[in-house]
């Protein structure tokens, strides 16, 4: 089907690029404006992109266990060959380490509504199978200068969930030139090294973007994928203020470590959260780790007003934090001596659920505000993108009545109105990368 309609995708991201191979297959003629030089040079190449089902709604898990399928048949979701090759899916599995053995209650819920795969386990069953790990319970999670942060625990862990299905994506930033290359494959295009300085308008509708280049590219559909950038664009279309949730960019650092001697987590480990710490960690290449924060309460946030400028060097302060928080639950982790690892930022929604949705200006989308944790539902998110903007573009009304997608992979129907810009903040939400 060739609709001879023109959709522009402000971003380049894996996000972005999902959503143009979606609208290419439904025969829209697609274009990705992006302002780096290659595709997933934005905060796509640091994500962490882990694969879990652990959210907080069941929408939310609905879409992550749909996703990751995509993941698990990437080559035949792709249609193409990338002469680089492809990115691959990691299945190591996903623990959540619990504090109090109530944790989480709603969450398996969830996961039994829904048929995600779980385990239960104890802390001896957590010890027998990453000995590694203490059992110990530290919570709540503090800061280092605080004098108890240094105090000897005083109970253990009630244990832990695990998914096995669970895992990650070894490169993001090649599994977003694997969607470019199939992009590119099916006619659409890529304009990269431009930026978007104005969001043109027609007939009370969506007319096109202006470039700083002074360059006006018209289009029938224009969707909002930049990322943390993704407020300025709200802003230049002017819909920003009849949003019930909007997004703003957060500074964040992901920290490297080695692997512990006579333990390769290339081999052995397992994606893991640690809210009873307030971190995370996942394998990375070269027999190291990838640790990040889990946002707890007592740690800053660094808002960023302009995404364009923000500090990129790792803080002493945030890499002493995080790293001495993971020699409580990992004792043997090796902590070097210089600081290793990335800055980058969030595209974080009021309530850290992302928006996946119309606006109110005819023929403008969003898909921003993935807070962190969406990376593992870019390809499920295009094709949720491109269903609601067919869905819209062709008489449907989504604020009245909201897209229910169904799964390519799983067959669940998903009910789109969970990621509306209108809607209720979601107050069961963890407000915190965990979603």
């Amino acid at each position: 089907m060739d609709t001879n309609k023109t959709a522009v995708i402000i971003g380049g991201g894996v996000i972005g690029c999902g959503i143009a191979l979606q609208l290419l297959q439904r025969g829209y003629h697609t274009l990705n404006i992006d302002r780096n030089a290659e595709v997933g040079f934005g905060s796509t190449v640091n994500s962490c992109a882990i694969v879990r089902f652990s959210y907080s709604t069941l929408d939310a898990v609905k879409l992550a266990l749909e996703g990751h399928y995509y993941w698990k048949n990437w080559p035949a979701v792709l249609g193409v060959t990338d002469p680089r090759g492809y990115a691959r899916y990691i299945q190591t599995g996903h623990l959540v380490l619990k504090t109090l053995p109530t944790d989480r209650a709603e969450m398996l819920e969830l996961y039994r509504q829904t048929g995600v795969r779980f385990e239960e386990w104890t802390a001896e069953q957590l010890h027998e199978r990453l000995p590694i790990y203490s059992t110990a319970s530290f919570a709540p999670p503090k800061p280092i200068d605080d004098p108890a942060f240094q105090e000897p625990p005083k109970r253990q862990l009630a244990g832990a969930i695990f998914c096995p299905d669970a895992g990650y994506v070894n490169d993001p930033q090649l599994a977003t030139h694997n969607l470019r290359c199939a992009i590119e494959e099916r006619g659409g295009r890529f304009l990269l090294g431009e930026e978007v300085v104005e969001i043109l308008k027609a007939d009370g509708r969506v007319a096109g973007v202006r470039l700083a280049s002074g360059t006006r590219i018209e289009a029938d559909v224009l969707v909002n994928a930049a990322g943390p950038h993704s407020v300025i664009i709200n802003k230049m279309a002017g819909v920003e203020h009849t949003m019930n949730v909007s997004t703003r960019a957060l500074r964040r650092e992901v920290h490297h470590l080695p692997s512990p001697d006579g333990f390769n987590f290339n081999e052995r480990g397992i994606c893991t959260s640690d809210p009873d710490l307030g971190i995370y960690w996942r394998p990375e290449t070269g027999n190291k780790l990838s640790l990040g924060s889990g946002d707890p309460a007592c740690d800053p946030k660094t808002w960023i007003e302009d995404p364009r400028v923000f500090d990129r060097d790792i803080s002493e302060s945030q890499w002493q934090t995080q790293v001495f928080r993971l020699g409580h639950r990992v004792p043997e982790v090796p902590i070097p001596n210089m600081a290793q690892g990335v800055v980058d930022l969030y595209d974080v929604s009021t309530d850290w659920i992302p928006i996946y949705d119309k606006s109110d200006l005819p023929g403008f989308y969003m898909a921003i505000g993935s807070s962190g944790h969406q990376f593992k539902n870019a390809a499920v998110a295009g094709a949720l993108m491109a269903e609601l903007i067919e869905y819209q573009e062709n008489g449907g009304d989504h604020d009245a009545r909201p897209l229910q997608f169904t799964g390519r992979f799983s067959g669940m129907t998903i009910n789109t109105g969970e990621f509306s810009r209108r809607r209720n903040i979601n107050k069961a939400s963890s407000f915190s990368v965990r979603g």
